[in-house]
């Protein structure tokens, strides 16, 4: 059975293939760096960090500082969660001049 955050995650990649999202998910098993986003895209040369979380857990000090990291080398970052997927659906819209609903 999928986690709480998997499910998140599936709803995010739905939601991205939707806009024609390119974007990867990184798996570190102790070759990757830590704290990188879970899910990273782009489209239309815009960059985007998406982490993912369930419930009312909130990213780690590691991961603020990349999500942080993001915004300030000009892309996007977000924080993701079952209560406000809607928010990136409206993100997106607003960032690729989408009119999906």
């Amino acid at each position: 059975m999928a986690t709480p955050e998997a499910k998140v995650k599936k709803k995010v990649k739905e939601l991205l293939k939707e806009f024609e999202v390119y974007y990867t998910m990184q798996v570190t098993g102790g070759f990757g760096n830590s704290g990188v986003p879970d899910i990273v895209a782009c489209h239309r040369g815009r960059f985007y960090g998406i982490e993912c979380k369930a419930g009312k857990n909130t990213p780690t000090l590691l991961q603020s500082f990349n999500l942080d990291s993001i915004t300030r080398a000009g892309g996007v970052s977000i924080v993701v969660n079952e209560d406000n997927i809607e928010e990136l659906r409206q993100l997106l819209i607003s960032e690729l001049g989408c009119i999906k609903s």
